[in-house]
């Protein structure tokens, strides 16, 4: 806890109070009920811990490409050709890989703004790593949500974890370092 609380020292000095660092946030962390379900997950770490440091830029990829809540689900599939696609569980006609793509270009104005971003675990828009991965109805292994995975390519000096991570210490220190260093980077060149 010694190195957190160090992090949060620091940002205290840099920050003044006078204002947060901007950082992007799957919307569902911060209790919007944008999830599939109709549900959230909020997490009261980010929004009570993080949010006295940092301005959370709020966003539900699934959402904004039309998908309502509640929906049906979707999941990462691997197809014919072998290339991981999105689809509706259930009618894999209802591709949305493409939508998250250009989507996550759409956005490329804001996220270039942002010292890091906090995805959702598990999502098949915005995980990290962890999501799971099917060859028809056997799961195969885990890769990267579509809107996360086009985020780091398009993005990739910007820190990202998913908020799982921030229950591990040592990832939670290494993700605000490096966010503060992203910070104090474009504060003093521009």
């Amino acid at each position: 806890m010694d190195r957190l609380a160090n992090h949060f020292r620091l940002l205290d000095k840099l920050l003044g109070g006078k204002s947060k660092i901007p950082v992007g946030v799957s919307s569902c962390l911060v209790g919007d009920k944008v999830r599939y379900d109709g549900d959230h997950k909020h997490s009261v770490f980010i929004t009570d811990t993080l949010g006295q440091y940092l301005q959370f830029n709020k966003f539900c990829p699934e959402l904004e490409i039309g998908l309502g809540v509640p929906r049906k689900p979707i999941r990462l599939t691997k197809n014919k050709q072998g290339l991981i696609r999105c689809v509706q569980i259930g009618n894999g006609s209802i591709d949305v890989t493409d939508s998250l793509q250009d989507l996550a270009d759409q956005q490329a104005s804001w996220h270039q703004q942002l010292c890091g971003y906090i995805f959702k675990k598990g999502s098949p828009s915005c995980g990290l790593g962890n999501v799971k991965i099917w060859d028809k109805e056997v799961f195969e292994k885990r890769g990267t949500g579509i809107y996360a995975g086009k985020f780091i390519e398009n993005f990739p000096g910007i820190p990202v974890i998913d908020e799982d991570k921030l229950d591990d210490p040592l990832s939670r220190e290494d993700f605000l370092g490096r966010v503060i260093s992203c910070w104090k980077f474009r504060n003093e060149f521009g």
